[in-house]
């Protein structure tokens, strides 16, 4: 073996101490007492787990805090300001920043991601230009695919469309929307399902970010996810707007989701630092119960989403820490309930992404992160740190345990 992981606690059963063997960067056995040679890392009955999945991050916006104002702290004030932003961006200045937040990312324990990448007249490519470099920079410690999606409109921004379709044809690999941007809002859903039957891609869409519950564009979405056979290949993030549904329209378009395999990633920390700005008391937290469309059978994954700009001017890209401002938000008490927060950072995220080489079995690429404790709900609610990452069996983190110095 080329790696031996000794006395390690799993997921699924925290109970058992076992062994996992890493052998050419694949898992080639999980048991406890394996007997086999090679290097070992004893970790004295830590949680092992499948690396973490980011599968909504924003690498080519983040850390611009300096270059904008958030007076209002408003969705319309942050697409304003980064818009103005962003016609200065220079490929350069995008691969500086999204270095900078990718590292972030795999410090964190992070193994997969999928990028939101903005294409548009005032941008052009520059933003694919930045972040395109770091797919293969960084391939020993991250897998990383680009969506290509419209963040200030399509339909009534000229010369989008055109973009959008070059940016696929040289590196993106999903195509995203923001309908609530556009002049036509299904006219540009209609439009992306066009293009992911010319490309065979996946989707992932902002969707339904807003304050009541009014006019949800996710049920036309599934209704063209069931129509065109795109269920389990189609995503919506955000859908701020069922954080406020009555439980009628709630498990109504839990249940549109869940038949037309439309899968939703919340966004915990942008969703509660932008909605009910309009309020003055009583101000709504807009961040939907993944938890509840679990229970109906919708496939979820929470995720970081934006860092260090006007959309969320705070962040440390700790997936670990969506998880658990999602369960106290969202006020998560049930233990199969908090133990679905963590796998909505893995294997349900995994699930969404179509990631077949993912997950602790034996054969799967050794894509892992080994955590300061045994059991997902404690990951979940005390927030230990990751001690080792590994990417297809290669050592990529290492951080030490905190050691208490008490007086002799």
């Amino acid at each position: 073996m080329d790696l031996i992981l000794r006395n390690a606690r799993t997921p699924d059963d925290a109970e058992t101490l076992v062994d996992i063997g890493i052998d050419k960067g694949r898992i080639a056995a999980i048991r406890p007492g394996l007997a086999a040679e090679g290097e070992e890392i004893q970790l004295d009955g830590r949680l092992v787990s499948p690396g973490f999945i980011e599968t909504h991050i924003h690498l080519d916006k983040s850390c611009i805090l300096d270059r904008c104002q958030a007076k209002k702290g408003d969705l319309d004030e942050a697409i304003g300001e980064v818009a103005k932003a962003k016609k200065a961006f220079t490929p350069e200045d995008v691969y500086e920043r999204a270095k900078r937040t990718l590292e972030k990312c795999i410090m964190n324990g992070t193994t997969h991601m999928r990028t939101q990448l903005e294409v548009d007249p005032g941008i052009g490519l520059r933003g694919l230009e930045g972040v395109l470099p770091l797919i293969d920079e960084y391939k020993w410690a991250i897998d990383i695919e680009i969506c290509i999606f419209p963040q200030e409109g399509l339909l009534n921004n000229p010369g989008t469309d055109e973009l959008m379709v070059e940016a696929l044809k040289k590196g993106g690999t999903v195509v995203g929307a923001a309908p609530y941007t556009d002049s036509d809002p299904h006219g540009q859903i209609d439009r992306i399902f066009e293009i992911v039957r010319e490309f065979d891609i996946d989707i992932d869409m902002h969707l339904d970010f807003g304050p009541t519950c009014e006019d949800l564009d996710l049920d036309y979405v599934c209704k063209l996810a069931d129509r065109f056979g795109r269920g389990g290949r189609t995503a919506i993030g955000h859908v701020t707007k069922l954080s406020v549904a009555p439980k009628d329209v709630f498990e109504a378009a839990a249940r549109r989701m869940a038949d037309a395999g439309v899968a939703l990633t919340v966004l915990p920390s942008t969703d509660l630092f932008l909605m009910g700005r309009h309020m003055e008391h009583s101000v709504m937290r807009g961040v939907t119960a993944t938890h509840k469309l679990i229970h109906h059978g919708v496939n979820c994954s929470l995720s970081t989403n934006n860092v260090l700009n006007p959309f969320t001017p705070f962040g440390d890209c700790s997936l670990l820490r969506m998880a658990n401002l999602n369960a106290n938000i969202c006020q998560i008490g049930a233990r199969s309930d908090i133990r679905e927060c963590f796998k909505m950072i893995t294997t349900r995220s995994a699930r969404l992404m179509n990631l077949a080489d993912y997950g602790l079995e034996e054969g799967k690429s050794a894509d892992l992160v080994v955590l300061d404790c045994q059991t997902p709900e404690q990951a979940v609610a005390e927030l230990p740190p990751v001690l080792y990452a590994f990417k297809r069996g290669r050592r990529t983190v290492t951080r030490q345990p905190a050691v208490l110095h008490r007086p002799t």
